[in-house]
């Protein structure tokens, strides 16, 4: 009997490859390949640079044409935007943040970046997912707007990729970017044309973004020259019988005098340029020093083009340790013609805190006398202190926001419940009489309204 006809190789072949039992192993071989593929073209297509811990501190070196990576792959931060939200991140139910009336539309509350930076998180917190969820749940409670600068070390880096997360629920125009320029360090100023152009450049690329709404030269007052008869102490007479020791006094608005205030004018009017291409809306200066923040404003207003700073922000003076502020206001507005005005710390760097930090720049003897002080309230003294700074800003106080930090969602939700209590008036009774004994403390040890010295 004749042996039955062999198969041809092709058809056993094609019998093999595509039996049944075989598409398991074709389904988990395409999915391996296909994942290989996907991770190697994100490499290839990836950020150039990527904070690690290999790589603690890639701000120093990262250039603007560089991308940046918050975090290594597969780190919490990219789980965090597939997380379940929980309670925490979650806004509660209530009155809304008011938005100012201005030039520039700013929240009530603008948020600090400076909680970005070393100064007051660990590189732990920062790699966490802790800023992801801090950042989404302000801009769901309405705080959109951002304060910070390339001297906080990580912020810009840190901020700019976790906005770009979220820019399906938060798209750009959603919110206001604002950093600074001209300081890089403890001791590092750079207040050259070419340098401020650089560093402009480079916080859009580090932010991730075409344009900046605000930039402010920073902390001016170590660039400047000195004109002030002492650094520390109640600054308030500058405004009046001190005005000329001040470099205050009428018919010194324009008087430039020396290399350290013609640097400041050349810096601005730098910024001016940058603000005419487009890359920045509006331009103004920051510092501690309330006198020499005004004349610094006059000294610009009245040398060419003979136009005003945009904006200006002081920090620790509208404090309930230091309120010095609130007097200043008329003159920067009126005088220096200042359409923004805004104002930071409203825990006095940390001093109002339960454990203020070491580097504070307060004289030991202020630290003491901050300790008298809280020990004069029985109740929560930083929810008193928080309190008052925000009822002191806001629409009824002439449209001034507070820039504020936060390192806990919990932090937020704190911030905006006492926000909303003040403004309703809830236990308004009670705060007052919490500032009122707080405040006689500080009168009490001389440290009532007391400025410490800067630089």
């Amino acid at each position: 009997m004749p042996a039955p006809p062999r198969p041809s190789l092709r058809r056993q072949l094609m019998k093999n490859w595509f039996a049944v039992e075989a598409i398991p192993i074709y389904v988990i071989i395409g999915g391996v390949l296909a994942g290989a593929s996907w991770y190697i073209t994100r490499l290839a297509t990836g950020p150039n640079i990527v904070w690690s811990k290999n790589n603690p501190t890639p701000w120093n070196t990262i250039k603007p044409d560089e991308g940046t990576k918050l975090l290594e792959v597969n780190h919490k931060f990219d789980k965090s935007l597939h997380m379940a939200t929980d309670s925490e991140d979650l806004p509660v139910p209530g009155r809304p943040l008011d938005t100012l009336d201005g030039p520039l539309p700013l929240p009530a509350i603008i948020y600090g970046g400076g909680a970005f930076s070393n100064q007051y998180n660990s590189d732990e917190h920062l790699t966490s997912d802790i800023p992801f969820r801090i950042i989404r749940l302000a801009l769901r409670y309405g705080i959109r707007a951002f304060d910070t600068s390339v001297y906080y070390g990580p912020s810009e880096i840190v901020l700019g990729n976790i906005l770009e997360k979220l820019r399906d629920e938060f798209p750009r125009s959603s919110y206001k970017l604002m950093t600074k320029c001209g300081r890089y360090g403890a001791s590092t100023f750079d207040y050259s044309p070419k340098t401020i152009r650089q560093s402009v450049k480079r916080s859009l690329e580090r932010l991730k973004t075409d344009y900046l709404d605000v930039v402010y030269l920073h902390d001016v007052e170590f660039v400047c020259d000195k004109a002030a008869p002492r650094s520390t102490g109640n600054v308030s007479a500058a405004l009046s019988e001190e005005a000329e020791a001040f470099g205050l006094a009428p018919g010194d608005e324009g008087k430039i005098r020396g290399e350290g205030d013609q640097k400041v004018l050349d810096a601005f009017n730098e910024l001016r340029k940058l603000k005419e291409e487009g890359l920045v809306k509006q331009i103004g200066i920051t510092g501690y020093p309330l006198p020499t923040l005004l004349r610094i404003a006059l000294l610009i207003l009245h040398n060419p083009p003979y136009q005003p700073i945009d904006i200006m922000l002081s920090y620790s003076h509208l404090c309930l340790q230091n309120s010095v502020f609130a007097q200043f206001v008329p003159h920067l507005k009126e005088r220096a013609k200042i359409r923004t005005l805004v104002t930071a710390s409203p825990l006095n760097m940390g001093l109002l805190t339960k454990q203020p930090p070491s580097w504070h720049p307060g004289l030991p003897e202020l630290k003491e006398a901050t300790e008298a002080a809280r020990a004069s309230w029985e109740g929560d003294f930083v929810d008193l202190a928080l309190g008052y700074a925000l009822g002191a800003t806001g629409i009824a106080k002439g449209n001034i926001p507070l820039v504020a930090g936060f390192s806990s969602p919990r932090e937020v939700h704190e911030c905006v419940r006492i926000w909303r209590e003040v403004q309703e008036g809830a236990n308004n009774e009670a705060r007052r009489a919490g500032e009122e004994s707080v405040k006689e403390a500080f009168k009490r040890t001389g440290y009532l309204d007391w400025s410490w010295s800067s630089p």
